[in-house]
Protein backbone atom coordinates (compact mmCIF):
# COMPACT_ATOMS: atom_id res chain seq x y z
CA UNK A 1 0.00 0.00 0.00
CA UNK A 2 1.45 3.35 -1.04
CA UNK A 3 1.16 6.65 0.76
CA UNK A 4 1.88 10.28 -0.01
CA UNK A 5 5.12 11.63 1.47
CA UNK A 6 4.91 12.48 5.12
CA UNK A 7 2.01 10.17 5.99
CA UNK A 8 4.32 7.86 7.94
CA UNK A 9 2.51 6.02 10.70
CA UNK A 10 -0.16 8.70 11.14
CA UNK A 11 -3.43 6.88 11.89
CA UNK A 12 -6.89 8.01 10.83
CA UNK A 13 -10.22 6.61 12.06
CA UNK A 14 -12.31 4.82 9.49
CA UNK A 15 -16.08 5.46 9.57
CA UNK A 16 -18.72 2.93 8.59
CA UNK A 17 -19.99 2.21 5.13
CA UNK A 18 -22.37 4.57 3.34
CA UNK A 19 -24.68 2.56 1.09
CA UNK A 20 -24.66 3.65 -2.57
CA UNK A 21 -28.43 3.43 -2.92
CA UNK A 22 -28.87 5.76 0.04
CA UNK A 23 -26.44 8.24 -1.51
CA UNK A 24 -28.37 8.32 -4.79
CA UNK A 25 -31.66 8.70 -2.93
CA UNK A 26 -30.15 11.48 -0.80
CA UNK A 27 -29.07 13.40 -3.90
CA UNK A 28 -32.50 13.16 -5.53
CA UNK A 29 -34.29 13.93 -2.27
CA UNK A 30 -32.15 17.03 -1.64
CA UNK A 31 -32.88 18.62 -5.02
CA UNK A 32 -36.57 17.71 -4.92
CA UNK A 33 -36.88 18.86 -1.30
CA UNK A 34 -35.63 22.37 -2.17
CA UNK A 35 -38.46 22.77 -4.67
CA UNK A 36 -41.08 21.14 -2.42
CA UNK A 37 -40.22 23.27 0.60
CA UNK A 38 -40.41 26.43 -1.49
CA UNK A 39 -43.76 25.29 -2.91
CA UNK A 40 -45.26 24.59 0.51
CA UNK A 41 -44.11 27.96 1.85
CA UNK A 42 -45.48 29.76 -1.19
CA UNK A 43 -48.81 27.94 -0.91
CA UNK A 44 -49.10 28.76 2.80
CA UNK A 45 -48.63 32.46 2.01
CA UNK A 46 -51.23 32.30 -0.77
CA UNK A 47 -48.97 33.04 -3.73
CA UNK A 48 -50.35 30.16 -5.82
CA UNK A 49 -53.90 31.33 -5.23
CA UNK A 50 -52.97 34.86 -6.29
CA UNK A 51 -51.58 33.58 -9.60
CA UNK A 52 -54.66 31.49 -10.37
CA UNK A 53 -57.58 33.50 -8.99
CA UNK A 54 -58.42 34.92 -12.42
CA UNK A 55 -57.03 32.05 -14.50
CA UNK A 56 -53.42 30.96 -14.85
CA UNK A 57 -51.15 33.78 -16.03
CA UNK A 58 -48.26 31.94 -17.75
CA UNK A 59 -45.95 34.97 -17.86
CA UNK A 60 -46.31 35.79 -14.18
CA UNK A 61 -46.01 32.13 -13.28
CA UNK A 62 -42.73 31.73 -15.18
CA UNK A 63 -41.20 34.80 -13.53
CA UNK A 64 -42.46 33.63 -10.15
CA UNK A 65 -40.91 30.16 -10.60
CA UNK A 66 -37.64 31.59 -11.95
CA UNK A 67 -37.14 33.78 -8.90
CA UNK A 68 -37.63 30.93 -6.45
CA UNK A 69 -36.08 28.18 -8.59
CA UNK A 70 -32.88 30.10 -9.21
CA UNK A 71 -32.89 31.54 -5.71
CA UNK A 72 -32.97 28.12 -4.06
CA UNK A 73 -30.13 26.90 -6.25
CA UNK A 74 -27.89 29.87 -5.44
CA UNK A 75 -28.62 29.59 -1.74
CA UNK A 76 -27.32 26.02 -1.95
CA UNK A 77 -24.19 27.27 -3.75
CA UNK A 78 -23.47 29.92 -1.12
CA UNK A 79 -23.81 27.30 1.62
CA UNK A 80 -21.85 24.62 -0.25
CA UNK A 81 -18.54 24.94 1.62
CA UNK A 82 -20.23 24.98 5.02
CA UNK A 83 -22.42 22.02 4.08
CA UNK A 84 -19.46 20.06 2.69
CA UNK A 85 -17.41 20.51 5.86
CA UNK A 86 -20.29 19.36 8.04
CA UNK A 87 -21.36 16.47 5.81
CA UNK A 88 -17.85 15.06 5.46
CA UNK A 89 -16.37 16.14 8.78
CA UNK A 90 -13.61 17.80 6.75
CA UNK A 91 -10.85 19.36 8.85
CA UNK A 92 -9.48 22.51 7.24
CA UNK A 93 -5.70 22.84 7.41
CA UNK A 94 -4.90 26.25 8.87
CA UNK A 95 -1.67 25.54 10.69
CA UNK A 96 0.01 22.42 9.26
CA UNK A 97 1.47 20.24 12.01
CA UNK A 98 2.93 17.44 9.89
CA UNK A 99 4.71 16.99 6.54
CA UNK A 100 1.59 15.64 4.80
CA UNK A 101 -0.50 18.70 5.62
CA UNK A 102 2.31 21.03 4.57
CA UNK A 103 2.77 19.14 1.31
CA UNK A 104 -0.96 19.33 0.57
CA UNK A 105 -1.03 23.07 1.18
CA UNK A 106 2.01 23.66 -1.01
CA UNK A 107 0.65 21.47 -3.82
CA UNK A 108 -2.77 23.15 -3.87
CA UNK A 109 -1.15 26.58 -3.76
CA UNK A 110 1.17 25.75 -6.65
CA UNK A 111 -1.60 24.31 -8.85
CA UNK A 112 -4.00 27.14 -8.02
CA UNK A 113 -1.34 29.66 -9.01
CA UNK A 114 -0.86 27.87 -12.33
CA UNK A 115 -4.61 28.10 -12.99
CA UNK A 116 -4.78 31.75 -11.95
CA UNK A 117 -7.33 31.27 -9.16
CA UNK A 118 -7.33 32.29 -5.52
CA UNK A 119 -5.93 29.90 -2.93
CA UNK A 120 -8.73 27.46 -1.93
CA UNK A 121 -9.21 26.20 1.58
CA UNK A 122 -7.55 22.78 1.96
CA UNK A 123 -9.04 20.02 4.08
CA UNK A 124 -8.73 16.31 4.90
CA UNK A 125 -11.74 14.11 5.62
CA UNK A 126 -11.81 10.60 7.09
CA UNK A 127 -12.76 7.94 4.56
CA UNK A 128 -11.11 4.63 3.67
CA UNK A 129 -12.00 5.16 0.00
CA UNK A 130 -9.56 7.20 -2.16
CA UNK A 131 -11.51 10.32 -3.09
CA UNK A 132 -11.44 14.09 -3.20
CA UNK A 133 -13.86 16.91 -3.96
CA UNK A 134 -13.98 20.63 -4.64
CA UNK A 135 -16.81 23.05 -3.97
CA UNK A 136 -17.40 26.73 -3.28
CA UNK A 137 -19.27 29.79 -4.49
CA UNK A 138 -16.60 31.03 -6.90
CA UNK A 139 -13.13 30.41 -8.34
CA UNK A 140 -11.59 32.52 -5.58
CA UNK A 141 -13.70 31.13 -2.74
CA UNK A 142 -13.38 27.37 -2.99
CA UNK A 143 -12.62 24.31 -0.87
CA UNK A 144 -10.47 21.36 -1.97
CA UNK A 145 -10.63 18.30 0.28
CA UNK A 146 -8.93 14.91 0.05
CA UNK A 147 -9.71 11.69 1.89
CA UNK A 148 -7.40 9.83 4.22
CA UNK A 149 -7.85 6.83 1.92
CA UNK A 150 -6.44 8.84 -0.98
CA UNK A 151 -3.30 9.58 1.02
CA UNK A 152 -2.95 5.93 2.02
CA UNK A 153 -3.51 4.35 -1.38
CA UNK A 154 -1.83 6.72 -3.86
CA UNK A 155 1.70 7.99 -4.26
CA UNK A 156 2.72 11.63 -4.41
CA UNK A 157 2.40 12.00 -8.18
CA UNK A 158 -1.06 10.40 -8.26
CA UNK A 159 -2.34 12.55 -5.39
CA UNK A 160 -1.05 15.64 -7.19
CA UNK A 161 -2.97 14.58 -10.32
CA UNK A 162 -6.16 14.17 -8.29
CA UNK A 163 -5.67 17.62 -6.77
CA UNK A 164 -5.09 18.97 -10.29
CA UNK A 165 -8.41 17.41 -11.31
CA UNK A 166 -10.19 19.20 -8.46
CA UNK A 167 -8.42 22.50 -9.11
CA UNK A 168 -9.58 22.21 -12.73
CA UNK A 169 -13.18 21.88 -11.53
CA UNK A 170 -12.70 25.16 -9.67
CA UNK A 171 -10.94 27.01 -12.50
CA UNK A 172 -13.52 25.77 -15.03
CA UNK A 173 -16.29 27.29 -12.91
CA UNK A 174 -18.08 23.94 -12.66
CA UNK A 175 -19.81 24.74 -9.36
CA UNK A 176 -21.41 27.91 -10.74
CA UNK A 177 -22.33 26.26 -14.04
CA UNK A 178 -23.96 23.31 -12.30
CA UNK A 179 -25.84 25.73 -10.05
CA UNK A 180 -27.18 27.63 -13.07
CA UNK A 181 -28.33 24.40 -14.70
CA UNK A 182 -29.97 23.22 -11.48
CA UNK A 183 -31.64 26.63 -11.10
CA UNK A 184 -33.09 26.55 -14.62
CA UNK A 185 -34.33 23.00 -14.07
CA UNK A 186 -35.86 23.94 -10.71
CA UNK A 187 -37.65 26.80 -12.48
CA UNK A 188 -39.23 24.54 -15.07
CA UNK A 189 -40.02 21.82 -12.53
CA UNK A 190 -42.01 24.36 -10.52
CA UNK A 191 -43.57 25.87 -13.63
CA UNK A 192 -44.65 22.63 -15.31
CA UNK A 193 -45.92 21.14 -12.04
CA UNK A 194 -48.23 24.11 -11.55
CA UNK A 195 -49.48 24.05 -15.13
CA UNK A 196 -50.28 20.34 -14.79
CA UNK A 197 -51.83 20.91 -11.35
CA UNK A 198 -54.03 23.71 -12.62
CA UNK A 199 -55.19 21.67 -15.62
CA UNK A 200 -56.03 18.58 -13.52
CA UNK A 201 -57.75 20.68 -10.86
CA UNK A 202 -60.09 22.13 -13.48
CA UNK A 203 -60.54 19.11 -15.79
CA UNK A 204 -60.50 16.17 -13.35
CA UNK A 205 -61.62 17.64 -10.03
CA UNK A 206 -64.09 20.00 -11.77
CA UNK A 207 -63.11 22.99 -9.68
CA UNK A 208 -65.22 25.83 -11.11
CA UNK A 209 -64.57 28.49 -8.48
CA UNK A 210 -61.88 31.16 -8.66
CA UNK A 211 -58.46 30.05 -7.50
CA UNK A 212 -57.51 26.41 -6.98
CA UNK A 213 -58.63 23.48 -4.87
CA UNK A 214 -57.06 20.55 -3.08
CA UNK A 215 -56.59 18.69 -6.38
CA UNK A 216 -54.18 21.39 -7.51
CA UNK A 217 -51.96 21.18 -4.45
CA UNK A 218 -51.80 17.37 -4.42
CA UNK A 219 -51.03 17.23 -8.14
CA UNK A 220 -48.32 19.91 -7.86
CA UNK A 221 -46.48 17.95 -5.15
CA UNK A 222 -46.62 14.67 -7.09
CA UNK A 223 -45.66 16.35 -10.38
CA UNK A 224 -42.69 18.10 -8.78
CA UNK A 225 -41.35 14.78 -7.50
CA UNK A 226 -41.67 13.18 -10.93
CA UNK A 227 -40.25 16.17 -12.82
CA UNK A 228 -37.50 16.51 -10.20
CA UNK A 229 -36.31 12.96 -10.85
CA UNK A 230 -36.31 13.62 -14.62
CA UNK A 231 -34.39 16.87 -14.07
CA UNK A 232 -31.77 14.96 -12.09
CA UNK A 233 -31.02 12.88 -15.19
CA UNK A 234 -30.04 16.09 -17.03
CA UNK A 235 -27.88 17.24 -14.12
CA UNK A 236 -26.07 13.89 -14.02
CA UNK A 237 -25.51 14.01 -17.80
CA UNK A 238 -23.79 17.39 -17.47
CA UNK A 239 -21.79 16.16 -14.48
CA UNK A 240 -20.42 13.25 -16.50
CA UNK A 241 -19.41 15.53 -19.38
CA UNK A 242 -17.42 17.94 -17.23
CA UNK A 243 -15.43 15.09 -15.65
CA UNK A 244 -13.57 14.62 -18.92
CA UNK A 245 -12.56 18.30 -18.88
CA UNK A 246 -11.37 18.04 -15.28
CA UNK A 247 -9.35 14.92 -16.13
CA UNK A 248 -7.71 16.81 -19.00
CA UNK A 249 -6.96 19.68 -16.64
CA UNK A 250 -5.41 17.33 -14.09
CA UNK A 251 -3.28 15.79 -16.85
CA UNK A 252 -2.11 19.23 -17.94
CA UNK A 253 -1.17 20.26 -14.41
CA UNK A 254 0.40 17.02 -13.14
CA UNK A 255 1.17 15.00 -16.26
CA UNK A 256 -1.00 12.72 -18.37
CA UNK A 257 0.60 9.50 -17.13
CA UNK A 258 0.12 10.57 -13.50
CA UNK A 259 -3.56 11.33 -14.14
CA UNK A 260 -4.03 7.95 -15.84
CA UNK A 261 -2.25 6.20 -12.98
CA UNK A 262 -4.47 8.00 -10.47
CA UNK A 263 -7.61 6.82 -12.27
CA UNK A 264 -6.20 3.31 -12.45
CA UNK A 265 -5.56 3.45 -8.70
CA UNK A 266 -9.24 4.29 -8.15
CA UNK A 267 -10.10 0.92 -9.69
CA UNK A 268 -8.24 -0.97 -7.00
CA UNK A 269 -10.65 -2.56 -4.49
CA UNK A 270 -11.07 -0.64 -1.23
CA UNK A 271 -13.66 -0.50 1.51
CA UNK A 272 -16.63 1.26 -0.14
CA UNK A 273 -17.97 4.43 1.38
CA UNK A 274 -18.03 7.22 -1.17
CA UNK A 275 -19.24 10.79 -0.79
CA UNK A 276 -22.70 11.95 0.14
CA UNK A 277 -24.35 12.58 -3.18
CA UNK A 278 -24.40 16.38 -2.73
CA UNK A 279 -20.60 16.16 -2.86
CA UNK A 280 -20.21 13.22 -5.22
CA UNK A 281 -20.78 15.35 -8.32
CA UNK A 282 -17.59 17.25 -7.43
CA UNK A 283 -15.53 14.22 -6.38
CA UNK A 284 -12.86 12.50 -8.44
CA UNK A 285 -14.52 9.09 -8.33
CA UNK A 286 -18.27 9.42 -7.82
CA UNK A 287 -19.00 5.73 -7.27
CA UNK A 288 -21.60 3.64 -9.04
CA UNK A 289 -25.35 4.08 -9.30
CA UNK A 290 -27.58 1.06 -8.83
CA UNK A 291 -30.26 3.01 -10.69
CA UNK A 292 -28.40 2.85 -13.99
CA UNK A 293 -26.00 4.95 -16.03
CA UNK A 294 -28.43 7.89 -16.29
CA UNK A 295 -28.02 8.61 -12.57
CA UNK A 296 -24.21 8.33 -12.48
CA UNK A 297 -22.43 11.59 -11.64
CA UNK A 298 -19.16 10.30 -13.19
CA UNK A 299 -18.40 8.30 -16.34
CA UNK A 300 -16.91 4.80 -15.88
CA UNK A 301 -13.21 4.97 -15.03
CA UNK A 302 -12.28 2.94 -18.12
CA UNK A 303 -13.91 5.55 -20.38
CA UNK A 304 -12.04 8.36 -18.65
CA UNK A 305 -8.74 6.51 -18.94
CA UNK A 306 -9.38 5.79 -22.65
CA UNK A 307 -10.14 9.48 -23.26
CA UNK A 308 -6.82 10.52 -21.69
CA UNK A 309 -4.87 7.89 -23.63
CA UNK A 310 -6.42 9.17 -26.86
CA UNK A 311 -4.94 12.65 -26.30
CA UNK A 312 -1.46 13.49 -27.57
Amino acid sequence: MRAAPGTGSHEFPEPGKFDAMKRIFLFLATNIAIVLVLSVVLSLFGFDGYLTQNGLDMGQLLVFCAVFGMGGSFISLLLSKWMAKRAMGAQVITDPKDPTSQWLLNTVQNLARQRGIGMPEVAIFDSPEPNAFATGASKNNALVAVSTGLLRNMNKQEVEAVIGHEISHVSNGDMVTLTLIQGVLNTFVMFLARVVGYAIDKAVFRNERDGVGIGYFVTVIVAQIVFGVLASIIVMWFSRKREFRADAGGAELAGRDNMINALEALKRPTEPQGLPEQMAAFGVSGGRSKWGAMFMSHPPLDERIAALKATQ
